[in-house]
């Protein structure tokens, strides 16, 4: 499946809400606070007679949301399977690798599929984080130069 990565809009907030449980006028916060980009299913790839079906409405893979504080880019939020997780963290990569910051991102460990996608993107483990809702998580860092 082909998967397109776009900016999100306070209009995504609702489905957003609706892929991590959280109400929409969180989501639409976070829409407003961080940057948040949306992977989408490419409908160019969806077939001939995709324009024509009814209720031709986006489907939204996943999800990342993150931002910047003392010189970190923090991942805050991210949603999506193991390859659609692992191209959304290409975002705030990007973003750290122009600006020469570190990006740090906190994984429940039952998050298997985060967990997957934060090594395959390059980010190391790095030592525990915060619990959440009394779950341990585990710190992970990308750095640009390697180190």
């Amino acid at each position: 499946m082909d998967v397109t990565i776009r900016d999100a809009v306070e209009a995504d907030a609702e489905t957003l809400g609706s892929i991590v449980d959280l109400p929409a006028d969180a989501l639409r916060n976070v829409v407003h606070d961080r940057t948040v980009r949306l992977a989408v299913a490419d409908e160019s790839a969806a077939g001939p007679n995709a324009d024509v079906a009814e209720g031709n409405e986006e489907a939204v893979l996943g999800f990342v949301a993150f931002d910047v504080r003392d010189g970190t880019v923090h991942v805050t939020q991210l949603a999506g399977d193991e390859g659609v997780a692992e191209r959304l963290l290409a975002e705030p990569i990007r973003f750290a690798v122009n600006e020469g910051f570190d990006v740090e991102y906190v994984v429940t460990r039952s998050d298997e599929d985060a967990e997957a996608a934060a090594r395959a993107a390059g980010f190391d483990p790095v030592g525990p984080g915060p619990r959440f809702d009394g779950e341990p998580t585990t710190r992970y860092r990308f750095r640009p130069d390697g180190d």
